[in-house]
């Protein structure tokens, strides 16, 4: 069957993010909860921190008793206790009176403040001068100031970092809902390419691609899964594909994704029960030659053979559908920083541009200089810190243009 590019912007292929869902619940441990995606709103018990709590080292008082303190006129206050840390108080403070506390302490009832132990001079075990004045909550967390009880405090499609992580277990919660970490399998085809162990004969290159495509997918926090090396065959990478689709979420074949004679990942995807074409060519470069199809609920990707074509392709547009199967809400997770070009920058309009470059740091200034090479070598993205995009409708950049740059 021959095949030709219906070419689609890249804001048309990310949109079709839509046609795919997340993939399944499970519940997990907080412990093992890092990078994990939450599945179902997160809820507080109660009040956090639940109690009125010291911020400083000093003495809890009533903001009304040191009113017009000062260092010529210090307020005298009598000392009703001491409130170590982790105990709840025994007594409470009235006006005039004072509790010396200590950072994270519990203040006691009829203290609102904390006047820090700087301003103050113990006069005796029971009485103490304050030299400045406090106002009511200074130097204090008040009991819901963190959360309050039935707030809603990690919502559905939050990805988990460490303070994350620490405020479900702050909770008090165990376990939550999250989703599972995605399995994306990874094929390379191509009579030419030979496992890394062997020495190249002329014609023959070692299998990279696998190998970096399972390093972005590392990198992005979901499982790859290997599929080896497939030759050109027909009937070899169909059921390599069915095998990948079983076992994994979604499905990365690198190479055979062009239009040509020997490029069988298009007629294979076709060849498969429930399959649509959504995707075959996208008006960017490096990375023209792509595809993408939905076969029965998931996503299979053909991504060009070259190595920086693939990895560029991976980085803009394969990483939002995995952000969408592991269940994020907010589906671009791009850093983008600005840097100043170091040269002009051409590129053709009708197509988006993303161009290598190198960050450097000079005199307090980020500049960008573009990293020249064609898309067969991996030495461009060895060398680069970002990917400059140049829009569809701009004819290049000029020196000194300041951009927004990718980071890789």
């Amino acid at each position: 069957m021959s095949y030709f590019f219906k070419v689609k912007s890249l804001e048309e292929v990310i949109a079709l993010t839509e046609k795919f869902s997340p993939v399944e619940t499970e519940t997990s441990p907080v412990s093992k909860a890092f990078s994990r995606v939450i599945a179902r709103d997160l809820v507080a018990k109660k009040d956090m921190p639940g109690f009125r709590r010291a911020t400083m080292d000093g003495y809890a008082v009533e903001a009304n008793s040191t009113f017009g303190a000062s260092e010529s006129s210090p307020a005298w206050l009598n000392i009703a206790g001491t409130i170590l840390m982790g105990d709840i108080p025994q007594f409470s403070i009235a006006p005039g009176q004072a509790a010396k506390i200590s950072t994270g302490g519990m203040l006691p009832t009829g203290a609102d403040s904390v006047v820090m132990v700087e301003h103050t001079e113990l006069i005796d075990e029971l009485s103490v001068e304050i030299y400045k004045s406090v106002a009511p909550l200074q130097h204090v967390i008040n009991k819901s100031e963190d959360f309050s009880e039935n707030d809603i405090v990690l919502s559905k499609g939050t990805f988990i970092r460490p303070q994350e992580q620490g405020l479900a277990a702050g909770l008090g919660f165990t376990h939550i809902q999250t989703y599972k970490i995605p399995k994306i399998g990874i094929i390379s085809t191509g009579d030419e390419i030979i496992p890394i162990e062997q020495e190249p004969a002329p014609g023959k290159i070692r299998d990279i691609n696998s190998y970096t495509l399972s390093g972005f997918i590392n990198e992005a926090f979901a499982i790859p899964v290997s599929y080896g090396i497939v030759k050109d065959d027909p009937d070899a990478i169909k059921q390599t594909i069915k095998k990948a689709l079983k076992e994994t979420d979604m499905v990365l074949i690198s190479g055979g994704s062009s239009v040509g004679t020997r490029d069988f990942t298009i007629d294979v995807l076709s060849s498969l029960p429930d399959t649509e074409i959504l995707v075959h060519g996208m008006s960017i470069s490096p990375g023209k030659p792509t595809i993408l199809a939905k076969v029965g609920k998931k996503p299979v990707w053909g991504l060009p053979g070259q190595v920086v074509s693939a990895m560029v392709v991976l980085k803009i547009v394969v990483i939002p559908f995995l952000n969408r199967l592991k269940g994020l809400g907010h589906l671009d997770k791009t850093i983008r920083i600005p840097a100043k070009l170091t040269r002009n920058v051409p590129s053709a309009q009708g197509r988006r541009d993303f161009v290598r470059v190198e960050l450097i740091k000079k005199d307090n200034l980020l500049f960008a200089k573009p990293i020249l090479g064609k898309s067969g070598l991996i030495r461009t993205m060895i060398h680069a810190d970002g990917l400059l995009e140049i829009g569809d409708h701009v004819e290049g950049l000029e020196k000194d243009t300041m951009a927004n740059i990718i980071l890789l």
